[in-house]
């Protein structure tokens, strides 16, 4: 295989992983903001246990829609290191919750798959979706 053939096929190979990684993220953010947003379990009941207000999840449900529409949306290179540092951060608030309210460690499974699959998803971007 020639050098142009390999980087296009490396080239190529990037942009799959990362569409179908930000795929998985933006169907957890767009699900979950729903699910939020209409209190369903697993993630109201969760949310309620670890001694949340219910009002906030209206306000995550919302965030989590947002932050999965503007991954999706083409341009809008700033909104989506916001978008990115908002999944985080949730994800991270997950966690932490979690270890706060000593659950068992595998309740940080969720939290930690998804923050990775974001990491990665910012990590792997093309160059039309960086500032």
């Amino acid at each position: 295989m020639t050098t142009a053939a390999t980087t296009t096929a490396q080239r190529l190979g990037r942009t799959s992983a990362y569409w179908v990684i930000t795929a998985v993220v933006v169907s957890e953010c767009l699900g979950g903001g729903f699910m939020d947003l209409l209190r369903m379990a697993p993630f109201y009941p969760i949310m309620i246990d670890l001694g949340y207000p219910s009002y906030l999840a209206t306000i995550l449900g919302t965030a989590k829609i947002l932050a999965g529409a503007v991954l999706l949306a083409p341009r809008l290179p700033r909104l989506k290191e916001w978008a990115y540092a908002g999944i985080l951060i949730n994800m991270i608030g997950a966690a932490a919750s979690h270890v706060a309210m000593h659950h068992s460690a595998t309740s940080l499974i969720a939290p930690a798959v998804f923050a990775g699959l974001a990491l990665l998803s910012w990590a792997l971007r093309p160059a039309a979706r960086r500032l």
